[in-house]
């Protein structure tokens, strides 16, 4: 009988547990940061960037990239309502507001002319998402970010290995954040970084991260002001580092996974896969399928037959301004049109071709019979 088809999960290799254990047996004492700081190291300069900021979570790499970036109380973020809600709960704990924007048809990302509709004189920030590899439109942001003095903080959590127009994603915007929770590109089970080329951002992050404990001053245990504790371990850094080294192949998997539901889909109607456009690489992280208007009401009952089938698959995000604790946004027509008929499919490294012919070959029976 076939086992069960997973949606996600980490490629763990001899490196990775070559590397923990190392860090289990030695990495403690003076060398309790040893894993950390090389981490921090290796992602920056695949990313091309200046500065990197080991976390434990994406969530608590926004919070902080968002206070270093100079948000506050009172102000607006524009980001878009096609996303994990992770990517906006950080606006909230600082006491700022998040302003939902529609996303566009084709990528399921941001749309710069909703940005560019939103902006009051409150605005202080976008925040652009790389939503499941897909790639923001950067130029544009960044010009509208110019124009009206915005900060840009890209959340490529989902975005690892995608370009746009040569650049890495995470690595165009004022700061960028990235995640490595066990579902993601690469993995420290949890975690998360923040990468910048600006010497200042980095620092405010560092202090913010240490308690606010600045080094400059020099005095032990002495504060000026409060901060917060979002450190990555040396043991998931360690992890980090082998996951960074396989990079090169865990994205061309990625890649490869996705190139065979593009063939088999190619010959289905009515199914829309992930987008990449000809100036840009699209890593693939998440592989999804979104429905056209004559089989928009299937996509939770396909989620529960395939389920039946033993193969995973979850929703497309909802809007987040459906959520109860914000206000609907219906005029957000595209986010809410997708959030509806949106699934996305299994693309974990150790899948092979026949497991994605078996889903593919599943979805296929399933709507033959529904149309």
């Amino acid at each position: 009988m076939r086992g069960k088809i997973s949606i996600t999960k980490p490629s763990i290799s001899d490196l990775e547990i070559e590397y923990v254990n190392d860090a289990i047996r030695n990495g403690w004492g003076t060398k309790c940061y040893e894993y950390i700081f090389e981490f921090e190291k290796l992602f920056s300069n695949y990313l091309g960037s200046e500065y990197g900021l080991a976390t434990s979570s994406c969530t608590g790499a926004i919070h902080l990239a968002l206070m270093a970036l100079g948000v506050k109380t009172g102000d607006e973020v524009i980001v878009p309502d096609s996303t994990w809600i992770a990517s906006v709960e950080p606006i909230l704990y600082i006491g700022a507001k998040p302003i939902f924007v529609d996303v566009l048809e084709d990528t399921w990302c941001i749309d710069p002319k909703e940005i560019q509709k939103a902006i009051t004189p409150k605005t202080s920030a976008i925040i652009p998402v790389h939503l499941y590899g897909n790639v923001c439109e950067m130029d544009e942001i960044m010009e509208i970010a110019k124009k009206y003095n915005l900060k840009v903080l890209e959340d490529s959590a989902e975005g690892l290995g995608s370009e746009y127009k040569g650049r890495k994603c995470g690595s165009i915007g004022d700061a960028g954040v990235f995640s490595f929770h066990g579902t993601k590109t690469i993995s420290t089970g949890e975690g998360g970084i923040i990468c910048t080329n600006n010497k200042e951002i980095h620092s405010k992050a560092a202090i913010l991260n240490d308690h606010g404990r600045d080094p400059k001053i020099g005095k032990t245990f002495w504060m000026e002001n409060y901060g917060y504790k979002y450190k990555m371990s040396n043991l998931q850094a360690a992890m980090g580092c082998a996951q960074i080294k396989r990079l090169k192949e865990l994205i061309a998997k990625k890649r490869e996974i996705f190139s065979w539901y593009k063939e088999g889909f190619k010959k289905i109607n009515g199914i829309k896969l992930n987008q990449e456009q000809d100036y840009a690489t699209n890593s693939y992280w998440m592989p999804t399928i979104i429905f056209d208007e004559a089989n928009n009401n299937y996509r939770d009952e396909l989620i529960k037959f395939l389920s039946a089938e033993n193969i995973d698959s979850r929703p497309f995000f909802y809007p987040l301004s459906s959520l109860p604790m914000f206000k609907d946004k219906p005029e957000n027509k595209i986010a809410y049109k997708i959030g509806r008929k949106g699934i996305n499919l299994p693309s974990h490294y150790e899948l092979k071709k026949t497991d994605i012919e078996v889903v593919v070959q599943q979805i296929i029976n399933f709507l033959n019979v529904h149309n």
